[in-house]
């Protein structure tokens, strides 16, 4: 699936999301094809590393039960946008997102918006990781600060941007599967949707 085609999946299965927190859709503008990552120029610190892998430490003890990707879906998750991959970049794999929770406008750790998992060639599908994600207007309601999780920076996409959405936030943490780009950054090198079964819409 193309970055595009994403874009607009995505558009369109958080508009129900968006008219509950009182955003509205903005008008789509051509831009540079460039998604946020989570990359940093600077050696962090000790206790920018203990954050981190604290974080990652609470993703693990609440999404193990998501291994079975029923449980995940008995609570509320739903598969939206068929397997996304970047071709290069890697891919981002199966994202499996509970509407309730992107729409409460509030960030738990423990409660990610959605569930990441890559598709097995046996037809299984492993869990990898978990993404938090925030509409920024519902954010700042309540909010003045950048939002964060345990030390994290949410990336920023701006308004208005290529998925023709009100300004987000969004924070990928790659638990289950280690990243060789970066435990947070949005594209994962070593997934792959090749073993993919369904139908990207």
């Amino acid at each position: 699936m193309t970055v595009e085609r994403l874009a607009t999946h995505f558009k369109l299965s958080l508009f129900a999301v968006l008219v509950l927190t009182g955003s509205s859709p903005t008008s789509l503008r051509a831009q540079a094809p460039v998604l946020a990552t989570a990359t940093s120029h600077h050696e962090a610190t000790p206790a920018k590393k203990t954050e981190a892998s604290g974080l990652v430490k609470v993703v693990r003890e609440s999404t193990e039960r998501f291994r079975d990707v029923s449980v995940a879906e008995a609570e509320g998750y739903v598969l939206q946008f068929g397997c996304v991959t970047g071709g290069e970049a890697g891919a981002m794999g199966l994202h499996y997102v509970n509407a309730s929770l992107v729409g409460d406008g509030e960030l738990d750790a423990t409660r990610p918006e959605i569930v990441i998992y890559e598709p097995m060639p046996d037809g299984r599908l492993r869990l990898i990781g978990a993404d938090y994600l925030v509409v920024a207007e519902a954010w700042h309601a309540k909010h003045k600060e950048t939002p964060q999780i345990m030390g994290q920076l949410l990336h920023l996409f701006e308004s208005p941007n290529r998925f023709g959405l009100p300004a987000f936030y969004t924070l990928h943490v790659w638990a289950w599967k280690e990243n060789p780009t970066g435990m947070f950054v949005n594209w994962h090198s070593n997934v792959s949707c090749e073993a993919f079964k369904g139908q990207n819409p």
